[in-house]
């Protein structure tokens, strides 16, 4: 089957798109109004870019009607944000987070979550996160119905337990992120296994012995 992506219509578009593009991982982004109020909503179009410098990308849609979401409301006003990571403890808490109550709801608070300052940045981080990565806006990219927020990693709060002893990797017993598939479907890490490369010697022995 083929579709031709420049005749069909957006929600054909986003359905193919996520049904094959996952596991997609979650940011529960929290940020905070000028005023005080605080915001938190879940977003799977997101991940990491860059690491020098250190640069997480959102996509954030605008609601049904046009008007811009709270979050990047939030965002464009104060420049910055937090990307709260998500795991199974935390996933029903998302899902409440998702939920399109009005600009006055702190839906840190409605999800039964805990808020904590932020370090470097106004918006606040969910204490309850396995990881916390607060972020700065670097740049932001226009289009009708969309906004792509670059952002700049200025720190991370870890729950100590996520990492091994040295403090370099995670531990796959106690960090176990959720992510999206399609729909209402989500997949979470629990089941990990090592690839280490072949390395390109023994490919090219491989090679050598099919040519000989």
């Amino acid at each position: 089957m083929d579709f031709d992506f420049t005749a069909i219509a957006p929600q054909d578009r986003y359905r193919l798109l996520t049904n094959f593009i996952g596991p997609r991982p979650i940011a529960l982004v929290s940020t905070r109004s000028p005023e005080g109020q605080n915001n938190a909503a879940p977003m799977s179009f997101f991940n990491v870019f860059s690491h020098d410098p250190a640069i997480v990308i959102l996509g954030i849609q605008t609601r049904p009607d046009g008007a811009e979401k709270d979050t990047m409301r939030n965002i464009r006003q104060t420049g910055d944000f937090v990307v709260n990571m998500v795991d199974m403890a935390l996933a029903d808490a998302m899902l409440v987070c998702g939920l399109g109550v009005g600009p006055t709801i702190d839906e840190i608070a409605l999800a039964g979550l805990n808020d904590r300052p932020g370090t470097q940045v106004s918006a606040p981080r969910v204490a309850q996160s396995p990881c916390a990565m607060e972020c700065r806006v670097e740049r932001l990219i226009e289009y009708e119905r969309r906004v792509i927020v670059l952002g700049e990693v200025v720190h991370m709060h870890v729950r100590p337990d996520c990492l091994d002893a040295a403090g370099r990797y995670v531990n796959p017993e106690t960090y176990q992120p959720i992510a999206r598939l399609h729909a209402d479907n989500y997949i979470t890490s629990d089941r990990q296994f090592e690839m280490p490369s072949p390395g390109l010697d023994a490919v090219r022995a491989r090679l050598a012995e099919m040519e000989g």
